[in-house]
């Protein structure tokens, strides 16, 4: 059995759902490991991880839409704020959604479905650098 640990860093360039799994599936494809587990981990409490429809970009806007409308961004709402409108908010989808993902290896690829892929949801408006830690264990 071996274990590999890794970071990721993701830019991103605004809030939403972007695509990170081209960014995921070298780092495991390139262990050698063909069966195993892959864990990923977001270390913020703005953004979460989410497998996603890959496929229809009207999917990821309606997520969109729908997490702007349960947790929006109104001052007058909440205590928490220092960091600006889209703070409190940015912990409500954080919470709603996860910071953690698995995802089984096997035959040396992510076992994702055939419209399935792994995205950061950036819930803060501005910019930022996220970090991911990857853990894969398998043989």
């Amino acid at each position: 059995m071996q274990q590999v640990t890794g970071i990721v860093e993701i830019d991103t360039e605004r809030q939403g759902l972007l695509d990170i799994t081209f960014r995921i599936t070298p780092w495991v494809t390139g262990l050698g490991i063909r069966d195993g587990l892959l864990t990923l981990f977001c270390r913020h409490t703005s953004a979460s991880l989410l497998i996603q429809e890959n496929a229809a970009p009207a999917a990821r806007a309606d997520l969109e839409r729908y997490f702007a409308a349960i947790a929006p961004e109104d001052p007058a709402r909440y205590a928490h704020g220092e960091e600006g409108p889209d703070d409190m908010p940015a912990h409500l989808r954080t919470a709603l959604t996860q910071t953690q993902l698995s995802i089984p290896v096997v035959g040396g690829h992510l076992a994702l479905g055939t419209w399935q892929g792994i995205y950061l949801f950036e819930h803060r408006r501005s910019p930022h650098r996220r970090t991911i830690a990857l853990h894969l264990i398998g043989e």
